[in-house]
């Protein structure tokens, strides 16, 4: 009869070691720091784009008001520019004076707000900050109507901008 020789195990280890696990974590820091600034870019891309999208819709609905008022459509009194009073009258419409039932005439479904205002229960109309027709575009100041809308963010663009120059 053979009598079974046992050799010694080796013993395996299971996991990893020091060394392993300090360059996974040096691997995913880098990864970490290359990913940050990229998602902030996109973010600030995304909220510049928004901006663009606003100021373009707000600006084609005061050209569209003044050429109502142009046209006879908005009833205006003598020495005004034909502007709206407010932002709120492109969203809440004014009366068609051509129409022989004088329904209104509206110029936004709604007003966006400003993408880069800090508050965000604030009203739509109040997150812009206004120029009127009589100001100059050195110096924009509100007045009684709404000639241009612009950012109240001190911020600057990607592309060196500030956004209230937009």
């Amino acid at each position: 009869m053979t009598v079974p020789v046992h050799l010694p195990r080796r013993k395996t280890n299971h996991g990893f070691t020091f060394i392993e696990l300090m360059v996974t974590l040096a691997i995913l820091g880098v990864l970490v720091m290359v990913a940050v600034p990229m998602a902030q870019i996109a973010v600030q891309r995304s909220k510049e784009r928004d901006l663009r999208t606003a100021l373009y819709q707000i600006r084609d609905a005061l050209d569209a008001y003044k050429r109502a008022t142009e046209q006879g459509r908005v009833a205006i009194k003598l020495g005004d520019s034909g502007y709206p009073k407010s932002l709120d009258e492109l969203v809440d419409g004014v009366e068609d004076q051509r129409s022989p039932s004088k329904q209104n005439i509206y110029f936004l479904r709604r007003l966006p707000a400003d993408p880069f205002s800090s508050d965000p229960a604030e009203k739509a109309a109040d997150t812009w900050n206004l120029r009127s027709y009589a100001s100059t575009a050195d110096d924009p100041q509100t007045g009684v109507d709404v000639f241009d809308v612009y950012s109240k963010s001190e911020q600057v663009g990607i592309n060196g901008i500030a956004y209230k120059l937009w």
